[in-house]
């Protein structure tokens, strides 16, 4: 079994979300791996702007996910262990650009409940909700 580590960022600019779409069209959250002699934090913010070149200031950690999957490597199934860290973040603006390189075809803010409609894991769904209570509860104190 291999461990991977990855942060992303629930990004918010107003009452929008960030939403990556793939090639094969998913919606996802943008996220990605830590390198090496890089925060978690920092990963987060890196992986955000590659991903999608969107500016974000990070607000809060929200907590992280864990989930194994198998991927093939030289025609041999290898287990992984994925822990991904999450945070909450606010974007500058609402420029953002699909990074094809990256293996996205589109960047979209989109409304709350849209998101949460479209999100391809359940995982993101329940990290999404978890932000939309945080940034309410914020909003309303």
């Amino acid at each position: 079994m291999i461990d991977e580590v990855s942060a992303g960022g629930i990004v918010f600019f107003k009452n929008n979300i960030l939403m990556l779409r793939k090639f094969n069209g998913d919606w996802v959250l943008p996220k990605g791996r830590v390198e090496e002699n890089e925060t978690i934090k920092d990963a987060a913010i890196r992986e955000v702007y590659e991903e999608s070149k969107a500016k974000v200031n990070v607000i809060k950690y929200l907590g992280k996910i864990n989930y194994e999957f198998n991927r093939t490597c030289y025609k041999e199934k290898v287990q992984i262990n994925k822990v991904v860290y999450w945070y909450l973040m606010m974007a500058r603006n609402m420029n953002c650009t699909a990074q094809k390189n990256e293996g996205f075809r589109e960047a979209k803010f989109l409304p709350f409940d849209r998101t949460l409609i479209i999100a391809r894991y359940d995982d993101e769904r329940k990290i999404i909700k978890n932000a939309v209570e945080d940034i309410k509860f914020h909003c309303y104190k």
